[in-house]
């Protein structure tokens, strides 16, 4: 449970996985930006592949949600 709750290795998961392949753009970006054009003609790998590179933002806004709220409580 400790490994999701670093922050180093959950940037660098970010920054790594979430971003990969870098060119001609983020992978994540474009996948993005065909959901949001309607997601025509995606397959299934496609949404696997938004899962996959997904995952690490969402652990990171995971992270930022638990401190912020424990910022709050005290």
């Amino acid at each position: 449970m400790e490994i999701i709750n670093n922050w180093k290795l959950v940037i660098l998961l970010c920054l790594t996985l979430g971003l990969a392949p870098f060119f001609p753009e983020p992978h994540i970006w474009g996948k993005i930006r065909w959901i949001m054009g309607g997601a025509n003609g995606m397959a299934f790998q496609d949404w696997f592949d938004v899962v996959f590179h997904g995952f690490p933002f969402i652990l990171l806004i995971r992270l930022l949600i638990f401190k912020l709220l424990y910022l709050f409580q005290k």
